[in-house]
């Protein structure tokens, strides 16, 4: 599961990032769906492995369910020029655009392949899939959006990635339903301004890529994993920082975003939503602390054959990511105010 750099996977990790800005400066439906196709064709060989069934399967997996959502864009942008001489506002065909890439991204109700193709991938693909292809379909979505539609999506997405990720023991699940409920987040930036979205998401791909390199320096892919580790305290106390940092809880970096799209979310008088919203970060705190709870008091065997060394440059990141983590919050309350 081990991820090299070799010379086929730098050509197409060039094409995946190369085919989100030909869809996102293209100036019709047409070649935005062309750059939909070339990003998809390009992070399957990424993720394709012939020594790994699981990665096999994954791929294919991945291929069907984004041909199935090409497809549909394909069809309701056709669908849309041909019948509609001018692109007025239509209700079912900007719900069938916006469902096509909701797919896309995997965001819920149509999540369904997104935690089943995670658990085949390694730490490094699924940062991928859960932070850079969420761009495109994104930033498409802004463009042509049903506000109501989208409210009611980000509600959902919200709700099924905290209750999803309750019963999981796979840390790559417990992620990818982490991925799902942050999505909604990131929905309601959308509907906010296109600034605090990009925002939101290189936030949240800072604390995403702490948590990869971190499971994947010490190979980790299940909870239990964790209860046997012999990790340095310091470095236990850095990941629990991490973790509540991404749980959203503050006075930890990754609460700013998400204060800042509550500040919005209230001043719309969006009570509601806002109520759902917080009440599902709890949730999603919940299993956080109990995969920190793991590492931390279930301890007590301290067995000694299973004694982790970091390099030292491992452990000097880590830690001062936790930092950022810990003192960000105090510093963006001053570009707040």
């Amino acid at each position: 599961m081990s991820f090299s750099l070799n010379s086929n996977k730098m050509f197409f990790i060039f094409i995946l990032f190369f085919s989100t800005l030909i869809s996102i400066s293209s100036n019709s439906w047409f070649g935005c769906w062309i750059g939909l196709e070339i990003n998809l064709l390009s992070f399957i060989p990424l993720i394709s492995d012939s020594k790994n069934l699981l990665t096999t399967e994954a791929s294919l997996k991945y291929f069907l369910t984004q041909s199935i959502a090409s497809i549909n864009f394909l069809f309701s942008i056709l669908f849309k020029l041909i019948l509609m001489k001018n692109f007025e506002i239509n209700n079912y065909l900007s719900i069938m655009i916006n469902s096509s890439l909701l797919m896309k991204m995997g965001a819920a109700p149509f999540h369904f392949w997104f935690p089943n193709i995670i658990e085949g991938l390694s730490w490094f693909n699924c940062f991928i899939l859960m932070t850079w292809q969420k761009i495109t379909p994104m930033i498409l979505l802004s463009y042509y959006f049903n506000k109501t539609f989208l409210i009611i999506i980000m509600t959902l997405n919200t709700i099924i990635g905290a209750i999803g990720g309750l019963n999981q023991t796979s840390l790559r699940k417990l992620m990818a339903f982490s991925s799902i409920n942050n999505l909604g987040w990131m929905m309601a930036t959308i509907l906010i301004s296109e600034n605090l979205w990009m925002f939101y998401l290189l936030m949240y791909s800072f604390m995403i890529s702490i948590m990869c390199f971190f499971f994947n320096s010490l190979n980790i892919y299940f909870l239990n994993q964790l209860f046997i580790m012999n990790m340095n305290p310091l470095m236990k106390i850095f990941l629990l920082i991490n973790f509540l940092s991404l749980g959203g809880l503050p006075p930890f970096i990754g609460f700013f975003p998400k204060w800042m799209v509550i500040n919005f979310l209230i001043n719309k008088k969006i009570f509601i939503i806002t109520f759902i919203f917080i009440l599902m970060s709890l949730i999603m705190l919940f299993f956080y602390i109990r995969i920190i709870y793991s590492s931390f008091l279930l301890n007590y065997l301290n067995m000694k054959w299973i004694k982790i060394n970091f390099k030292n440059k491992t452990f000097f990141f880590i830690n001062l990511c936790g930092l950022i983590s810990f003192l960000g919050m105090i510093l963006s309350t001053f570009f707040f105010f």
